[in-house]
């Protein structure tokens, strides 16, 4: 019955969803206040319809209900509590449920925290969020129903992917579509103001809290599955730039630029166009990494689906959804008119660089992530693009953005003078060069890109305290006046520090993890030693133990410098007993220098020997570091009341006059 109940929740969020898209619309563009006031009350009732369908494909997964065909692909009675609710979104019908709950929620906080938008503006929003998510109901009703019964319910079900049975796992796909999902506010906004044909500093202001939202999920949701990969898939590294993390990074680039491009819309009156593309690309390439995971065209331990039919469906969206803004952008952009002027070399400037070197290095990623798919479907052979590429073209797009990112905040807005930006900048260049030459000297074995790289974040972290230090007047004022100034500093302004600052200290992860990391892989029998990095691994054996619902083989790693004990680490290799399929758990111990880690891998011929990996990841934990405070700074931004109210109403005195 509630099984039922949740599918019929679904159908009636299905047409409350077609009137939310219609009728506010076409009240709009009629001035029909009564329809355009249908808007907000629609988009609540939307809201409770979906969240009761979820509530019930939740509870069916809890209570282990095998009559539901989705939970018995996806569940077994064996499965931890936490992996039976990870389970409803471990799966392709579920995620896309959870996907249109998102897509439901964000547009009831748009009606709920939007009282201050122009009518006519927030009914239009809303509208078309509500028109996105029509998409995603046929998408479920025909094609991913997640409440299709059986007539002979087995006592046991298949159980989740073995791969998706851990913490990091559980929690990512949220996080990750929240990201996805958020974007669509963006959009929203962005088709709104074609439609209406303005664009001005406070439509900015709204744009820009959805956005950095959005970007602030979806960061954390891509370091959850690199946290994820880094220990479960037992390789020692973080990023494979595989297609299906590609899918993710792409929205995050284009978000990033959205972000810098929204301020320069509200600060200036300027880059209007740049911030309505940029809006329109985010959410595109969000469906578009939607597309590539749930069509079949990739592989990938990713990838959920590999139904023809459902990818067929969601190129139809694809093509309707992008083309159609797109289009829409083509028509009514050269409309929208940018009143500020700037110099070259200004803030401004420095922005408007950001977003094309943001923008080229999207369609890099892009570039690289489709062409096999191109080579592919023209019958031209097979074609594979790795790392070696995305490194070979991405990474010198990065450079010249890092450089940018530390001297911008120096410039001034409409015009800067280049001397004296250079001047303020003349301590943090000779740190530089001593950070490139004194990682040459420490690592005679380091490659001059990664001394490089070094100096890079040294260039920009102290360059972001330099301009930090300068806009409260440290040692150049009493210190009483600083901390005053301190004070009052707008919160968006400490935001923008702890990330651009957070990068830097990511960037030192990234270059130590990617370029010294030593790695050795060998059999070894208990009692066994080998040497990584100055460390001793001795390999004490294995034992077998038992989990909740798998058999693992246990090793043991006494590791120890100088004859002193660090650590011992336990590395397993599972076995589900359900698929019978086998999972790698890293033994990893964190060091500020930085990874001691180890692999068991299976029994090798020779009697009582196993092949193991054993791995010292120099500086991983400044990356991991790094990225979670880049979060916090988007965080702290969220809470400047300035892109919490968006615009203020005016005064009933002001308005009398």
């Amino acid at each position: 019955m509630i099984v039922e109940l949740g599918h019929f929740a679904l159908v009636l969020g299905f047409v409350i969803a077609i009137v939310q898209g219609t009728v506010p619309l076409v009240g709009a563009a009629n001035g029909n206040n009564r329809w355009m006031a249908l808007a907000g009350p629609a988009s609540l009732g939307q809201l409770l319809c979906v969240t009761v369908a979820f509530a019930a494909l939740t509870y069916a997964y809890l209570v282990s209900d095998f009559s539901v065909l989705n939970v018995i692909q996806n569940s077994h009675t064996s499965k931890p509590t936490l992996y039976k609710v990870s389970g409803v979104w471990g799966n392709h019908e579920g995620s896309m449920l959870l996907w249109v709950l998102i897509l439901a929620l964000f547009g009831y906080a748009v009606a709920l925290f939007g009282r201050n938008l122009p009518k006519s503006l927030k009914s239009r929003v809303l509208g078309v969020q509500a028109l996105v998510t029509v998409g995603f109901y046929l998408f479920i009703l025909l094609t991913s129903n997640p409440f299709d019964r059986v007539m002979s319910p087995p006592i046991d079900g298949e159980s989740l992917n073995p791969m998706l049975q851990d913490p990091g796992l559980a929690f990512h796909p949220p996080f990750l579509y929240l990201g996805y999902v958020g974007f669509s506010i963006s959009f929203s906004f962005a088709i709104a103001a074609l439609l209406e044909g303005r664009v001005d500093a406070a439509w900015a202001r709204w744009v820009r809290p959805w956005a950095l939202a959005a970007w602030s999920f979806l960061t954390v949701g891509i370091v959850l599955g690199s946290w994820w990969a880094y220990y479960e898939l037992g390789w020692g590294g973080w990023w494979f730039w595989d297609p299906v993390e590609n899918a993710s990074f792409l929205p995050w680039l284009a978000g990033t630029a959205l972000l810098h491009s929204a301020i320069v819309a509200e600060k200036r009156d300027t880059m209007k166009s740049w911030t309505i593309f940029l809006a329109i690309m985010a959410f595109s390439l969000s469906l578009l990494g939607t597309f590539l995971v749930r069509s079949g065209v990739l592989t990938s331990v990713h990838a959920f689906a590999t139904d023809p039919s459902r990818g067929v469906f969601i190129l139809i969206l694809l093509i309707i959804t992008i083309g159609g803004s797109f289009a829409l952008f083509a028509w009514r952009g050269p409309s929208i008119k940018s009143g500020g002027l700037f110099k070259p070399v200004s803030r401004e400037g420095g922005l408007l660089v950001n977003n094309l070197l943001l923008t080229t290095a999207t369609f890099v990623v892009l570039l690289g992530t489709l062409y096999p798919l191109f080579i592919d479907a023209l019958e031209l052979g097979k074609v594979s693009v790795g790392a070696p590429f995305f490194e070979a073209a991405f990474i010198p797009i990065m450079i010249p953005l890092v450089v940018v990112m530390a001297a911008g905040p120096f410039m001034s807005w409409k015009r800067a003078d280049l001397k004296v930006t250079l001047r303020k900048l003349a301590l943090t260049f000779v740190l530089f060069a001593l950070a490139v030459a004194g990682t040459l000297y420490a690592r005679p074995d380091s490659t001059f890109l990664a001394a490089f790289g070094i100096g890079l974040a040294v260039w920009l972290g102290f360059g972001t305290l330099t301009e930090f230090a300068g806009r409260i007047k440290l040692f150049k004022a009493p210190l009483g006046e600083s901390l005053r100034r301190l004070g009052q500093m707008p919160r968006a302004s400490w935001g923008m520090s702890i990330a651009h600052f957070s990068l830097a200290i990511g960037i030192v992860g990234m270059v130590g993890a990617s370029s010294w990391k030593i790695e050795s892989i060998q059999v070894m029998k208990p009692g066994d030693t080998v040497d990584v990095s100055g460390y001793t691994y001795t390999f004490d054996g294995v034992r077998d133990v038992m989990g909740p619902n798998y058999s693992a083989l246990r090793g043991s790693f006494t590791v120890t410098r100088d004859g002193e004990t660090i650590v011992t680490l336990r590395p397993e290799k599972r076995v589900y007993t359900v698929s019978k399929q086998p999972t790698t758990e890293a033994g990893i111990h964190t060091m500020f220098s930085g990874d001691l880690y180890a692999v068991v891998g299976d029994p090798s011929g020779d009697e009582g020997g196993f092949v193991t990996r054993l791995y010292f990841n120099p500086l991983v934990v400044w990356m991991w570091i790094g990225t979670v405070f880049m979060v916090l700074g988007g965080v702290i931004s969220l809470t400047d009341r300035r892109l919490r109210v968006g615009t203020p109403k005016k005064k009933a005195a002001e308005g009398a006059k």
